[in-house]
């Protein structure tokens, strides 16, 4: 099992996709815990990119045709709540 701590702004760290059926218990900030596959917290991290592209103006690939972003600007922080449930 894979154990994730929310921050105080709500979210975790993350950089990479976790095995689909891999069991990962996020601690809240509120003090509740929660148990959550692979696939569901895998779903919030895509979302989390998906914001930043559009927000950057980056094609789906994450490529800039217009602007210049820095070599390392990359998404690790994902928002998740106690109610993110399947």
């Amino acid at each position: 099992m894979i154990t994730l701590a929310q921050d105080n702004d709500g979210f975790i760290r993350m950089e990479r996709h976790f095995p689909l059926s891999a069991s990962i218990r996020i601690s809240f900030s509120d003090g509740s815990t929660g148990v959550f596959t692979g696939a569901r917290v895998n779903r919030a991290y895509d979302d989390a990119v998906a914001v930043f592209r559009a927000k950057n103006h980056l094609d789906a690939k994450g490529f800039s045709r217009t602007a210049k972003l820095p070599r390392n600007a990359k998404i690790n922080a994902v928002p998740v709540s106690p109610d993110m449930g399947e």
